[in-house]
């Protein structure tokens, strides 16, 4: 016997807590500093971020944190466009990384980076944005490539989705 929104929607418990917060804080047209929102064919999906905008908070990153609440991400922005790589030196979490161009629109999902990996981790070229999550739940929600980021530090002028 499961619980109403793991009969409707297949997920468990906790994945319907996370995701009807979710919801809920989309609906209600929340557009924070502290937040990203995503949307797709899949749904939608939000996550309390740390913004990383300098150079010091973006080459420190997520290293050296044990854990993240599921909820959580971090925001890497970017002056302008760029070609992106990053790297799990130092990085103790598998990580989703979620690359978007200066709309806010997804270009490249990459799954489960491992801990301590020093390969670089390319994004693509014209990359603004990045969001990590933990591991494995850009695939579990269904985040992909044209999913449109939406964060007060998306220029509203170009915006795929402007707050």
């Amino acid at each position: 016997m499961g619980n109403g929104c793991e009969k409707v929607l297949g997920l468990g418990l906790a994945s319907c807590f996370f995701w009807l917060a979710s919801v809920f804080a989309a609906l209600a047209g929340e557009c924070r500093d502290d937040r990203v929102t995503l949307r797709g064919d899949w749904g939608q999906a939000g996550f309390t971020v740390e913004v990383a905008d300098d150079a010091e908070e973006r080459a420190q990153g997520l290293m050296h944190r044990e854990q993240m609440a599921k909820s959580a991400g971090m925001l890497f922005v970017y002056p302008a466009p760029r070609s992106v790589g990053f790297w799990m030196k130092n990085t103790l979490i598998e990580l989703d990384m979620i690359f978007a161009d200066r709309t806010g629109t997804v270009r490249r999902v990459h799954h489960r980076a491992q801990p301590h990996d020093e390969r670089p981790i390319m994004g693509g070229r014209d990359i603004q944005y990045v969001l990590e999550i933990n591991g494995g739940l850009a695939r579990q929600l269904g985040i992909s490539e044209g999913s449109q980021l939406q964060h007060p530090s998306i220029d509203a002028q170009v915006a795929a989705w402007p707050c």
